[in-house]
């Protein structure tokens, strides 16, 4: 007993320097649990497979866009909190696929900025919604 059970966030980005900042201030300065993959289909799969309390995910991604993942992590794990990291601006994105991400980060990522979300979206969570659409793994990979 009395050990603190730490959030657990997963790390989606292919950019090797974008990954460690996001790795080393999530782990280091916050404490987080942090795993990281540069694959969307072997992140698709942990989200499905185990819980965590955040995604951070990159846009651009090999095999699978960031919005592709972000749809697909709705399907298998509705409730996760996804923040989307990205360094083009998202005014061509249809509004539909961005309404699925529960906050955005803008390239380069400021410190204090991404922090702050972290620990926002991970105290909060969230919220299910009955309407939300579930779905089957399978379909995604």
């Amino acid at each position: 007993m009395g050990e603190e059970t730490r959030a657990r966030i997963l790390v989606v980005e292919d950019d090797p320097e974008a990954a460690l900042f996001l790795v080393h201030v999530l782990a280091n300065r916050c404490r987080f649990e942090v795993i990281h993959t540069a694959d969307p289909a072997t992140a698709l799969q942990l989200a499905a497979d185990e819980h965590w309390d955040l995604v951070v995910t990159d846009l651009d991604l090999p095999g699978m866009t960031g919005l592709e993942l972000l749809g697909a992590l709705r399907q298998v794990a509705p409730a996760l909190p996804v923040a989307v990291v990205s360094a083009r601006v998202l005014d061509g994105v249809p509004a539909g696929l961005l309404a699925h991400a529960d906050h955005y980060l803008e390239k380069p990522l400021r410190l204090d900025r991404l922090i702050e979300t972290a620990t926002a979206l991970i105290g909060r969570g969230r919220p299910l919604s009955d309407d939300l659409p579930r779905g089957n793994l399978r379909a995604w990979l």
